[in-house]
C-alpha cells in the first residue's frame, strides 16, 4: 500500500480532505505458514458492518466467506432484552434503538430505514423537542424556557461550526464552541438541558467532543435523511433487521458464533485467526469490524503488532458510553409526556427519563428508562444493580415528593464499558482528533487486513447507517483484490505532523 508522510495544518477538515485510493503494495511477512484455507474471507463480527460486508460479497459474486461473532446471535450492538414480570413482559433495546432519519420524497434513504421496511420492522416516532417535562433536586420545576434556548443553542452551534469549515478555521472542543456561540450555562437546570441536546446523543460531554465533527456528523444524518427518530418497538428486537437480512443470503456453514477472537496474524501468503478455544481458521483476507473500544483495550492480539500510523489513529479517537437503565413498575405512576428532564445539581445524574408506557410506543408496559454516559456510565457500571436501583429510586422520590414511588417489578442496563465484546456504544470524534488519523483508522494494512465499521465513517461515525457504508464499502475494495481488478486499497498517512513547528523557544 502507498503512503506518504504528510504535513497536517492544526485544522479539522474531514468535509474537505478527500480519502483517495491508492494501489495496495504487499506488505512482507513470513510469520507464519498457511496450506489450506477455512474461507477466502474472514469477516470478524456480526453487527451490521459484518452482515453488509458479507451481503456486498455475495452480490459481487464471492461466497466463500465466514462470520465469525462472539455472542450466540448476529447483530453486534443492536442487543434486546426481555423485561418484565410474568404475563406482562417485553422486549426492550439495550443498544441502538432508532432509525435516526429516513427520507424526504425522492431524496436519499437512510440503509437502515430501507431494511426496517423491508422487514416490516415495528417503529414508533419519538418526539424529543414537543412537551417535555422538568423536574429539579426540589420535585417538579417549570424550566420550559431553559429547554426551548437549549435547542437554539445546539442549532447555532452547529450552524456556525458548518461556517469554520470553508474558511478553513481550527477546529476545537464543542464546549468552546458552545461558549463561542454565547451559551454558557451555569445552573443545574441549563447544564441539564444541555445535556439533553448533546452528550445523549453523542455519548460524551462537550469538552471530549470536536465542535466541527460533532455538527457534520449530526447535519449529515439528520439533513441529508430527515429529521425523524423512530423508535424500535418491535418484539423480535431491532436486531431482527439484520439478522433477517443475514438470513437471505446466509447458510449455517457461513456463521460460526458463540467463538471469540484471540489473535489476528498477518502473512504474505494469507491470515490466521485463532479462537479463544484455540480453534484456528485461515483465510486470504481478514475484514475486521470490532468496535474501536476493542481495538483500543488490546483485547486482540495482532501479529505481527499493527503498525504505529494505525495504533495512533485508533487512540487518537474516542469511545463514549450510553447507557439505558430499564425500570419496570406494576403501574405508571410518572407523567404523561414521552420524555421528562431532571436536573441535578451534579450534571449527568439520571438527567433523561423516557417513557415507554406512551401511547404509539409500549402501552401498559410499566417501564421507563432513565439514561446516563460518559463518566457517569462508567460509575454506574462500577456498582452492584441493587446500588444503582436504590439511586434511581431515589431520583424519582425526589422527581415525586409526594407520591408514594412502588417496588420495582424489574430492572436492567447492559454494562457497555465493562463488556469485552464492546468496551462502549459507540465512537466520539475528539477535537484532537484530525482528518489524517480518520483515514489511518479507516485504513487497511497491508494487501490482506482490512477495517470497517461506524468508527471508520468519516460523515456517519457513531451512527447504525455508518457502519452500514462502511461494511458494503470496504467489502466492494476487498472484491476488487479477489477478482483481480487490481487490489486497490485506503491511502493512509504514515506520518500526521503539524504545518509550523512548536514555538516552545
Amino acid at each position: 500500500m502507498l503512503h506518504w508522510t504528510y504535513t497536517s495544518p492544526l485544522i479539522l477538515l474531514a468535509l474537505c480532505v478527500r480519502s483517495s485510493a491508492y494501489p495496495v503494495v504487499p506488505i512482507e511477512q513470513n510469520v507464519l505458514s498457511i496450506e489450506a484455507k477455512d474461507a477466502r474471507v474472514l469477516i470478524l463480527g456480526g453487527g451490521v458492518a459484518g452482515v453488509i460486508a458479507a451481503r456486498t460479497l455475495h452480490e459481487q459474486g464471492i461466497d466463500d466467506i465466514m462470520i465469525i461473532e462472539a455472542r450466540s446471535e448476529l447483530g453486534g450492538r443492536m442487543m434486546s432484552h426481555e423485561l418484565g414480570g410474568e404475563g406482562n413482559r417485553w422486549t426492550v433495546e439495550l443498544g441502538a434503538n432508532w432509525v435516526q432519519g429516513t427520507q424526504v420524497g425522492g431524496g436519499p434513504a437512510n440503509p437502515i430505514w430501507t431494511l426496517a421496511k423491508k422487514h416490516n420492522i415495528m417503529l414508533g416516532t419519538s418526539d424529543f423537542f414537543g412537551r417535555v417535562e422538568t423536574y429539579d433536586y426540589s420535585g417538579p420545576a417549570d424550566f420550559q424556557d431553559v429547554f426551548q434556548e437549549s435547542i437554539k443553542h445546539f442549532d447555532r452551534l452547529t450552524s456556525l461550526a458548518g461556517a469554520r469549515v470553508p474558511q478553513r478555521l481550527v477546529d476545537m472542543t464543542a464546549r468552546s464552541g458552545y461558549s463561542l456561540s454565547g451559551a454558557r450555562p451555569n445552573t443545574p437546570h441549563e447544564m441539564a438541558a444541555e445535556y439533553y441536546q448533546f452528550d445523549w446523543e453523542f455519548g460524551a460531554t462537550p469538552e471530549e467532543t470536536s465542535w466541527l465533527a460533532s455538527a457534520w456528523a449530526h447535519n449529515h444524518t439528520f439533513r441529508t435523511f430527515s429529521h425523524d427518530n423512530l423508535l424500535s418497538i418491535d418484539q423480535r428486537g431491532f436486531k431482527a433487521l439484520i439478522k433477517r437480512e443475514a438470513d437471505e443470503f446466509l447458510n449455517k456453514g457461513q456463521v460460526l458464533l458463540d467463538s471469540t477472537v484471540v489473535s489476528i496474524e498477518r502473512a504474505k501468503q494469507g491470515m490466521m485467526v485463532t479462537l479463544a478455544d484455540h480453534t484456528k481458521l485461515a483465510a486470504d483476507y481478514v475484514l475486521c469490524t470490532f468496535s474501536l473500544g476493542v481495538l483500543q483495550h488490546d483485547d486482540v492480539r495482532f501479529v505481527p503488532p499493527l503498525p504505529e500510523w494505525k495504533q495512533e489513529a485508533i487512540h487518537s479517537m474516542a469511545m463514549g458510553t450510553y447507557t439505558k437503565i430499564f425500570i419496570q413498575f406494576p403501574y405508571k405512576f410518572w407523567f404523561n409526556s414521552e420524555m421528562a428532564l431532571y436536573a441535578d445539581h451534579e450534571r449527568g445524574r439520571y438527567p433523561i427519563w423516557h417513557s415507554l408506557d406512551h401511547p404509539g410506543l409500549l402501552p401498559g408496559s410499566g417501564i421507563i428508562v432513565t439514561t446516563v454516559t460518559g463518566d457517569f456510565s462508567r460509575r454506574v457500571e462500577s456498582m452492584t444493580d441493587a446500588a444503582v436501583q436504590q439511586e434511581v429510586l431515589s431520583v424519582l422520590t425526589t422527581m415525586y415528593p409526594n407520591v408514594t414511588i412502588p417496588d420495582p417489578v424489574d430492572f436492567h442496563f447492559q454494562k457497555w464499558y465493562s463488556d469485552p465484546l464492546f468496551r462502549g456504544s459507540y465512537s466520539n470524534w475528539p477535537a484532537n482528533f484530525l482528518s489524517e488519523h480518520q483515514v489511518n483508522l479507516r485504513a487497511n494494512v497491508g494487501e490482506r487486513l482490512w477495517f470497517a465499521g461506524e468508527a471508520t465513517s468519516k460523515k456517519h461515525f457513531g451512527y447504525l447507517h455508518g457502519a452500514f457504508s462502511e461494511g458494503h464499502d470496504i467489502a466492494m475494495m476487498i472484491a476488487g483484490c479477489i477478482r483481480g481488478d487490481g487490489c486497490v486499497g485506503v491511502e493512509h498517512v504514515d506520518r500526521v505532523r503539524n504545518a509550523l513547528p512548536y514555538d516552545i523557544a
